[in-house]
């Protein structure tokens, strides 16, 4: 019997697909196991190579796989699309992973540890937050706008004082009074549980050495250091700066052929939330460039003027990654944790 050397492994909320080959390529297995089912599985089986799609679940399963004595790999699902064949299914997509794996030049994704996708988690829950402050700030601004008011935009805090003053003099009808008093809570709720988290993300910062390697550099602060500290899981999984600055979707989309480029605006792959922050802080780095006189606010300085102040903000973005990915491949990396 063959023996299986690459376990491929199309996950899925309850249900997984499993295909098995050999040091050949031979399909050795394929097998549907259920959710319950797949550890007792991963114990059984040999050591071999277990691969899988980068996923929600997908950090957590090769963690449970490396406890059983496999080396694991997950492969962004971009590059499994295109070894897929026939039609679309659970068994050609479990297939797909193992005919991907097989192939060299494929990139891996790092696997993160359960305190980096806590952190992950973390910023996800600020940035739902954020949104759900705009909305209800924005709702808010448009009803009173249908009665011919207009409240202040620039301060939360002012915008509040201004309602409660229409509900006092009556300004608006009675019967909003308590749903507009019980939106105005809502609001007051959500700052304070995005200033809890802020406060958290801070300490965590603070307390890691990498993540205060990472604060020295203009436009990063806490809630930069600690998404790209968790997010960039093994900084040596990178060759240079210029493939985190492509990984991040910061890098001009190509579409050459017959020897002429043509390069068009930036590809926006990768993480969609890390990419946002730092184009925020490249903004903001921009924005006081005139009252320093280092080379690289010269340089941005420059770039503003050439080509116009959007793509220097994206340039800035792109150079900040490499070098935030240069502080944590090469100052004495220890990853980042809570409390380290």
């Amino acid at each position: 019997m063959n023996k299986t050397t690459t376990l491929a492994i199309d996950l899925a909320k309850q249900v997984f697909q499993l295909h098995g080959t050999d040091f050949r390529g031979k399909a050795t297995l394929r097998q549907k196991v259920r959710r319950c089912q797949l550890p007792a599985l991963l114990a059984q089986t040999p050591p071999c190579s277990v691969v899988m799609e980068a996923c929600s679940s997908s950090h957590y399963w090769a963690r449970e796989a490396r406890s059983y004595g496999h080396k694991v790999r997950l492969i962004a699902p971009q590059h499994v699309k295109a070894f897929t064949r026939g039609q679309k299914n659970d068994r050609n997509d479990a297939e797909a992973i193992a005919v991907a794996a097989g192939q060299p030049g494929i990139p891996d994704v790092a696997v993160k540890s359960e305190e980096q996708q806590a952190i992950l988690a973390l910023h996800r829950i600020r940035a739902r937050l954020v949104k759900e402050k705009l909305q209800v700030s924005n709702q808010l601004h448009g009803l009173m706008g249908e009665f011919g008011v207009t409240l202040p935009r620039k301060s939360v805090i002012g915008m509040r004082r201004a309602m409660m003053a229409l509900i006092e003099e009556a300004r608006v009808p009675l019967l909003l009074h308590a749903p507009l008093k019980d939106q105005l809570e809502h609001l007051s709720q959500i700052e304070k549980r995005l200033e809890d988290l802020t406060v958290g993300l801070t300490q965590m910062a603070n307390s890691s050495s990498a993540c205060r390697r990472l604060m020295k550099h203009d436009g990063v602060g806490p809630i930069i250091a600690t998404a790209f500290a968790a997010e960039v899981a093994s900084p040596a999984m990178f060759k240079n700066g210029r493939q985190v600055g492509a990984w991040l979707g910061l890098v001009p989309r190509q579409h050459s052929s017959g020897g002429k480029e043509r390069l068009f605006g930036i590809t926006k792959r990768g993480d969609q939330y890390l990419r946002g922050l730092l184009v925020h802080g490249a903004r903001s780095s921009l924005r006081v460039a005139e009252r320093r006189s280092d080379h690289l606010s010269k340089w941005v300085l420059q770039v503003s003027a050439r080509r116009g102040r959007h793509r220097a903000v994206v340039a800035l973005a792109n150079k900040m990654a490499r070098r935030l990915w240069a502080a944590l491949r090469y100052d004495d990396y220890v990853p980042f944790t809570a409390a380290a």
